[in-house]
């Protein structure tokens, strides 16, 4: 799948939640409640991290770290969406200026 088509897929997600949000809390959250709600994600993505090389006892710590992995991609694509970033064209060009600073002369 194209990185568009995912960043499609994460955008109809997104709006699944918000109906959600709205019928329980009255309105949709915002982009800061996103952010907060990415932060505990990266927690618990730590958290997950230590578990696969074995520093954490949590069971099938490698599934759940995918899973994690992705929650996090979904956060990232849905923030820069609602932040008007093309997270698509800023990658390519940080990948464009670290192989730059990287590459021998």
């Amino acid at each position: 799948m194209e990185f568009q088509a995912l960043q499609r897929r994460a955008a109809e997600v997104r709006e699944l939640y918000a109906q959600h949000e709205t019928g329980r809390y009255g309105r949709a959250w915002t982009r800061e409640e996103l952010m907060l709600g990415f932060v505990g994600d990266m927690g618990d993505l730590a958290k997950l991290a230590l578990a696969a090389e074995g520093v954490r006892a949590i069971p099938d710590a490698q599934g759940k770290l995918a899973h994690e992995l992705a929650d996090c991609l979904w956060s990232l694509m849905t923030l820069a969406r609602m932040h008007e970033v093309d997270l698509e064209a800023s990658f390519l060009s940080v990948m464009d200026e670290l192989e730059a600073r990287l590459r021998p002369a």
